[in-house]
């Protein structure tokens, strides 16, 4: 769950099948504090609002109860009328709106379609205010997770080149076929990966069949600053003249206590 502050009121959001869903109960909270479940009962009520409900729900959901929606359409607007969110979602089976049960990010939650509705009928200047606070944590989200992108990027390449290097420079002999070249530039890449991860290239595309990419694809920002270090601490190896099978045992040394130290860190995740 996320949180925005609009006009002095925090409102929740929470992720629900890849949408995003504003609480209901926040934003009624701006009209009556004390009792926003009665605020937006009686925004329901309206034979508008359950018009916009129900095309919202043809529109988004294959299993909405047309049949159930007609009888409430039919009766909104009277004295007598009273729909609760509940009783909407669970005689039409809707998805729009969430009824969540919790001291601590309960109440009612809908699509955020329907949020910016409801938050228009409360107040159009407190919709405006809505809709530029949510599109500013969107930004804000989309900016980490670009940022989270070419982390990765950046670390799965930062010590390649002086891998690489030290391989070319005290691995491969003179004279040699370029697939030759490429058989020893794999195989210390699997040095690494067989330290890291337990093991080889080939083993993992063996045990992953259909997934596309590498092994080094998969892993995470953890995974990625240890191999970023190992890589660093291989090529003095090969430099100092360790054999290979000296340096995968303490490289396969090092990436434990590494991973152990970085798993453990809270302030690093």
């Amino acid at each position: 769950m996320q949180k925005i502050n609009v006009k002095g009121t925090e409102i929740v959001i929470f992720q629900q099948r890849d949408d995003d869903y504003i609480s209901l109960t926040d934003i009624a909270s701006r009209k009556n504090s004390y009792a926003p479940k009665d605020v937006v009962k009686n925004w329901m009520r309206s034979r508008s609002t359950i018009e916009f409900l129900g095309l919202w729900e043809k529109i988004n959901n294959a299993n909405f109860k047309g049949v159930e929606f007609d009888s409430f359409k039919t009766e909104a607007g009277t004295n007598a009328f009273v729909l609760t969110p509940q009783r909407w979602i669970e005689k039409t089976n809707a998805v729009g709106i969430v009824s969540k049960s919790g001291k601590y990010g309960g109440g009612t939650f809908a699509h955020k379609d329907i949020a910016f509705e409801f938050a228009s009928w409360i107040s159009p200047e407190f919709k405006l205010y809505l809709i530029k606070e949510f599109q500013r944590l969107k930004q804000d989200e989309n900016e980490r997770k670009s940022f989270g992108w070419d982390a990765r990027r950046l670390l799965a390449r930062v010590n390649y080149k002086v891998h690489t290097d030290a391989v070319k420079e005290n691995l491969i002999p003179e004279n040699i076929s370029k697939r030759q070249i490429e058989f020893i530039y794999a195989d210390e890449a699997d040095v690494l990966n067989v330290a890291l991860f337990g093991m080889t290239a080939k083993e993992w595309r063996e045990q992953n069949k259909g997934k596309e990419g590498n092994i080094r694809d998969y892993a995470n920002i953890t995974q990625l600053v240890c191999l970023a270090g190992l890589e660093s601490l291989n090529a003095e190896f090969i430099r100092e003249g360790l054999v290979q099978g000296d340096r995968l045992e303490r490289l396969n040394k090092i990436a434990i206590i590494q991973m152990k130290s970085l798993s453990g860190n809270a302030g690093l995740k």
